[in-house]
């Protein structure tokens, strides 16, 4: 699968000024922008941080500064890859806004979804775990380029169960899928999680694609790799 951050976050950072100039008189917006300035009034110590003020006025230059100060806002904090509740909450109603319309739609290796599928057929589960929220998840199969392929997965998971670089989330998620870790294999292109999950006992493959970031020789040498999910021979459940 292509990176949900590839297309889920630059939109977001292209689209947020337009976004707040439609929105901005509708009750979820003004939530968003509410827990954002508040969010800022906690940020005001931090290096390069960017206040909201409140419209003090119905001058449109008023407005246009404030929603201004808004944009600056979360560009700083993408920038920083922070992962504030206000943030994840405006990025969650652009997305749903985005793809209900769509704007935007899940793009996929072209070998992904057939693999998808016939590790269905053989009876396996498959299940997503990424750092993108699990309704951001839900949007991208359910609005892809393929149609709505939400049927194909029977879980998803997100760093609500714990941060992909600990391995005590692997171990929660076999808990919580009734599974053995040692049954499971996760497929990932960060080596750090890679290595997390077989602290857990996970099985891993390294997914090379292009535009991915490299590995080292070592990591080339340790790892299972792959570069398509065709490439998988995975053992059908009795």
């Amino acid at each position: 699968m292509r990176k949900t951050g590839d297309i889920l976050f630059p939109y977001i950072k292209d689209n947020v000024l337009e976004y707040l100039q439609t929105h901005w008189e509708e009750e979820e917006c003004r939530q968003d922008v509410s827990l954002l300035r508040k969010q800022a009034e906690e940020d005001a110590h931090l290096d390069g941080a960017v206040p909201i003020p409140a419209v003090s006025g119905d001058g449109a230059d008023d407005l246009r500064q404030t929603i201004q100060a808004v944009v600056d806002n979360v560009h700083w904090q993408m920038s920083l890859d922070r992962k504030t509740t206000a943030l994840k909450q405006l990025q969650g109603h652009m997305w749903r806004a985005a793809f209900t319309a769509g704007h935007v739609k899940g793009e996929f290796f072209a070998d992904v979804v057939p693999a998808v599928r016939k590790w269905k057929a053989a009876g396996m589960k498959v299940y997503i775990y990424s750092s993108g929220s699990i309704e951001a998840q839900k949007l991208l199969f359910g609005h892809s380029a393929e149609g709505d392929i939400l049927e194909l997965f029977d879980g998803h998971f997100d760093t609500k169960i714990g941060h992909k670089v600990e391995s005590e989330s692997y171990r929660k998620i076999a808990d919580s899928i009734g599974c053995s870790t040692s049954n499971i294999l996760f497929l990932t292109d960060v080596t750090l999680e890679a290595s997390a999950a077989e602290e857990a006992d996970v099985h891993v493959a390294v997914v090379v694609r292009p535009g991915n970031a490299g590995l080292t020789d070592d990591e080339k040498t340790y790892y299972r790799l792959i570069t398509s999910f065709s490439e998988l021979r995975l053992p059908s459940s009795s």
